[in-house]
């Protein structure tokens, strides 16, 4: 019992624990946790209670998130899509579970108050972003509270789709976060979950939970490399496009970048050490 779990994807502190840690490891109390789900465009997923703490992740718009502490404004708990564990702020939930119905597949649609382009728009809502969608009025979905958004930035959850290496190079340019994974910043490992998303995979939040979860490691020497193969160095991951090309969140650019593979793999060898390995997803 002294053996702990990862706290990024265990729901445990010294003086609490989620209910289904009991007997795993010791805590003073207990908790079972409480649904609840994301109402801002974003909710910061934090290390410590505190606005200037460590960004971890981020949830988006409609995402679920199980609430096991409140104090201070801050809620304490798991996110629904990826288990990863933080502190989010009360002020970006709402009681219950999630509901949503579609996501958004534009790099970012608006949310108005009437079915009208000229209407005020209230939100702003990333790719990925989940609605829960009541009915139609014309070319605008209803939400479920009422807004409107434009119906052709949406698909069906579980929609399939044919090539989730174009939903990732969609994010291209987009500015590197730390912790990010938003249509406005995000990081390596944010990048490859967002095109993931896509095509149904599960997948983790960090880049070593991706690198031990994610695929089968294949022999990439010699040419040997494919659309969508995951590269991954101590730190960081990288998406092949094609045999010559990689798509990757980079923190040298500050930016999604595309880039010639061999040029990136040498400049990041300088500072996160060799390919650690090249992973690859079943039907690739």
């Amino acid at each position: 019992m002294n053996d702990k779990p990862d706290p990024r994807l265990h729901v445990w502190r010294d003086d609490l624990a989620a209910e289904e840690l009991r007997g795993r490891i010791n805590a003073p109390r207990f908790a079972a946790g409480a649904d609840y789900h994301v109402v801002a465009a974003v909710a910061d997923l934090r290390r410590r209670p505190q606005p200037d703490a460590p960004l971890d992740s981020q949830m988006l718009l409609g995402e679920g998130f199980r609430v096991y502490d409140t104090a201070g404004g801050w809620a304490w708990g798991q996110a629904a899509l990826d288990g990863y564990v933080g502190y989010a702020p009360t002020r970006d939930l709402r009681q219950g579970a999630s509901a949503a119905t579609h996501r958004v597949q534009a790099l970012r649609t608006f949310l108005y108050a009437e079915a009208d382009l000229k209407s005020p728009a209230l939100l702003a809502a990333g790719m990925n972003a989940k609605l829960e969608i009541a009915g139609r009025n014309g070319r605008f979905a209803r939400t479920a509270d009422g807004l409107h958004v434009f119906a052709a930035h949406l698909a069906g959850l579980g929609e399939p789709c044919a090539d989730w290496v174009a939903r990732a190079e969609a994010l291209l340019g987009v500015p590197y976060l730390w912790g990010g994974r938003d249509a406005l910043g995000l990081d390596c490992s944010a990048l490859v979950q967002l095109g993931l998303e896509w095509a149904g995979t599960a997948c983790p939040r960090d880049a070593d939970m991706q690198e031990a979860a994610l695929g089968e490691a294949v022999d990439w020497r010699g040419g040997g490399l494919r659309r969508g193969d995951l590269v991954f160095w101590r730190g960081h991951v990288g998406i092949m496009q094609d045999g010559d090309n990689m798509l990757h969140a980079s923190a040298h650019d500050m930016k999604v970048a595309s880039e010639p593979f061999v040029a990136a793999a040498g400049r990041i060898e300088q500072v996160e050490g060799e390919i650690r390995c090249v992973r690859r997803l079943a039907g690739a």
